[in-house]
């Protein structure tokens, strides 16, 4: 096993790997090679008792084992939620019993960096700081504020050291898939690497407030005639990297119904416009919420909306608006070939060997989902279907569409408090009706032609310096072509057979000349010798009836095994 590392990370994947070993996951630290990194009086065998292990099931322990890690691999666990194309079924559900909830860092800490970061003394800034924190997180935590204007609001304050903390979790991260990365192929996951890299990117953003508060304005200017949605507004004159600031809303959450009916809101309606809301973030503007929880949607006393927590949005292509459309459209229609080919165009990649199996999966789904449709069936077990297709199917799906998914699976959990008698997919169709209406406008026709005819125009112009391009790389040899012929091997190790005996015969013939030659010339010469013959003949003589052995032992297995 090769991998470069300092001793340190030796050490801190040695602690890692004991943690694997600790929760009974024996198996994969043998078959990943891992056992020889424990200390040997710390060896993988008895780590987990059998009565732990009957107590918890494969699934449960991974969560166990990343909520022992800590905040950073809560974080994956928490990615690896939203990819069901990567992650069964089962470990998805014990992946979202993560919460990402870490005791708060001392108010003194918080207040030098405000101070440190806006560069200025905190009573300089607020008229009131409250000293007790009204939310904690692995990279933040925030606090409730008066600016001295009198505006009300909140400060998120990203904790000392994280970064330098995180990054350190991600490089030991990264390191481990790497010496592991054979048995996550073997796993059928094909890419962890990519997996780690996508998640790190994700996470280090995170650690930009700058990056929030420039959601908030992006949403600010595409949902200003939104008369429903209130989004709050940041104060990038007291934002940096480590803090933020931004409006504080006054109001309740969304499933708050006993306060929703004291001020006149009657739930059902705040079902209705609350999904319209997203389904159009999702159908006509292609950005969205990504993380509507009810604790992250705040209904106003005058009826209004408020969406919180900008951390993480969504965004869809054109096309992948047009797809995932038809996908709830064919899902109404029950039409399971149309399916098929909506998932495809959404997927980057899959491995449908058999189209008509697919189908027919894709039918049993649209079967059970829409004959049994109701209290009992969701969003939520169309999408745990799904997962499981995608997963079977190895469908390469983007993670912005399991984040739909998940979204539509919270917000209808949230509107059937609000409404017992709330159906999504029947709110879904119309938006869906819609955009395949665009996507076949005379209008999106028309402009889908002339992007092609632009293409192939491109692709004519552009092949002559393309192919000189060629013949120049090729001339450098930085081209080079493999090829492979089937159904030879037989005969290339007969060939290969008889290419050795015939090199071993000119090497046994090489030898006998030279001992000739040898001899011929010692004639009429005082040579040293033994019966006339000079040692150096006598040592050619030997190496070529050795050799000339070898030959006739091979000569006589091969005869016999072509005989057998």
């Amino acid at each position: 096993m090769l991998f470069n590392t300092t001793i340190e990370n030796i050490s801190r994947i040695r602690k890692l790997v004991e943690v694997i070993a600790k929760y009974g996951f024996e198996d994969f630290v043998i078959s990943a090679g891992l056992n020889n990194i424990l200390a040997s009086k710390k060896k993988v065998r008895g780590q987990y008792s059998e009565e732990k292990r009957f107590a918890h099931s494969r699934w449960e322990r991974i969560r166990l084992i990343m909520e022992e890690l800590g905040p950073t691999y809560i974080k994956l666990g928490q990615m690896l939620s939203n990819r069901p194309d990567l992650v069964p079924e089962p470990l998805i559900k014990e992946l979202e019993r993560l919460l990402d909830s870490v005791p708060p860092f001392p108010t003194d800490t918080a207040r030098e960096i405000i101070e440190s970061e806006l560069g200025k003394p905190i009573r300089e800034i607020f008229i009131y700081f409250d000293d007790k924190p009204i939310g904690s997180a692995s990279i933040g935590q925030v606090h409730r504020a008066r600016l001295i204007d009198g505006h009300d609001v909140v400060v998120k304050v990203q904790r000392p050291n994280a970064k330098k903390q995180v990054a350190a979790d991600l490089s030991l991260i990264r390191e481990f898939v790497k010496i592991t990365e054979n048995y996550f192929i073997k796993a059928g996951i094909l890419n962890p690497l990519e997996i780690v890299d996508t998640f790190s990117k994700s996470l280090q953003n995170e650690f930009d407030y700058f990056t929030e508060a420039r959601n908030l304005e992006q949403f600010k200017a595409l949902y200003r005639d939104f008369e429903h949605l209130y989004i709050p507004t940041p104060f990038r004159d007291l934002t940096t990297k480590r803090v933020l600031t931004i409006e504080f809303i006054s109001g309740c959450k969304v499933n708050d119904i006993p306060t929703l009916k004291s001020w006149g809101i009657r739930p059902p309606q705040i079902a209705k416009k609350g999904l319209d809301i997203y389904l159009k973030q999702i159908f006509e503007i292609g950005v969205f919420h990504a993380d509507p929880h009810p604790g992250n949607i705040l209904i106003k006393p005058n009826g209004r909306i408020a969406l919180i927590d900008f951390g993480m949005i969504g965004k869809l292509m054109q096309s992948q608006k047009y797809a995932f459309a038809g996908v709830f459209i064919s899902l109404a229609n029950k039409d399971a070939k149309s399916m098929a080919t909506n998932l495809r165009r959404l997927a980057i990649d899959h491995e449908i060997e058999d189209m008509r199996a697919f189908e027919y999966d894709l039918n049993d789904l649209i079967q059970d989902y829409v004959v049994l449709a109701g209290d009992d069936v969701g969003v939520r077990d169309f999408t745990a279907r799904l997962q499981k297709l995608a997963y079977k199917y190895k469908l390469q799906i983007p993670g912005v569409i399991f984040l739909i998914l998940r979204s539509l699976a919270i917000l209808e959990g949230t509107s059937r408090q609000l409404d017992p008698e709330f159906d999504v997919l029947e709110n879904i169709k119309p938006y869906g009706l819609k955009l395949l209406a665009e996507q076949y406008s005379i209008k999106n026709v028309a402009d889908e032609v002339s992007h092609s005819i632009a293409q192939a125009f491109t692709l004519f112009y552009n092949l002559p310096l393309e192919i000189r391009d060629i013949v120049k790389q090729v001339r450098k040899g930085k081209i080079v072509l493999n090829t492979r012929q089937m159904g030879f091997e037989k005969y290339q190790k007969q060939l290969d057979f008889v290419a050795n005996r015939i090199v071993l015969a000119i090497i046994i013939g090489a030898f006998v000349i030279a001992a000739g030659l040898s001899y011929g010339s010692s004639i009429d010469k005082a040579v040293a010798g033994l019966f006339g013959i000079p040692y150096f003949s006598l040592f050619c003589l030997f190496i070529a009836g050795f050799l000339g052995f070898i030959l006739f032992i091979n000569d006589y297995r091969s005869g016999r095994n072509r005989h057998q």
